[in-house]
């Protein structure tokens, strides 16, 4: 699994966001259009294009999306 595809991929949740201003460092709950959908559309996809699984506690716990990209990761 590719960092720079789990950005793009996590960019596609969101409605108006540009996939360039993102890195591992980026604090995902302070982006513009961050909201609890957006957060249950995050989770979706990592099932879908990563099939694992992650609960709303575990997202919670996450800061970056370095640190979200890290427990997918570890759950591979």
């Amino acid at each position: 699994m590719e960092m720079n595809k789990f950005i793009e991929n996590f960019a596609d949740q969101f409605d108006d966001i540009d996939v360039d201003t993102l890195t591992p460092d980026t604090a995902f709950r302070g982006l513009d259009g961050w909201s609890s959908l957006v957060a249950l559309m995050v989770i979706t996809m990592i099932d879908e294009e990563y099939e694992v699984t992650i609960t709303g506690d575990e997202m919670k716990k996450q800061n970056t999306i370095g640190e979200l990209y890290n427990l997918v990761v570890s759950k591979l």
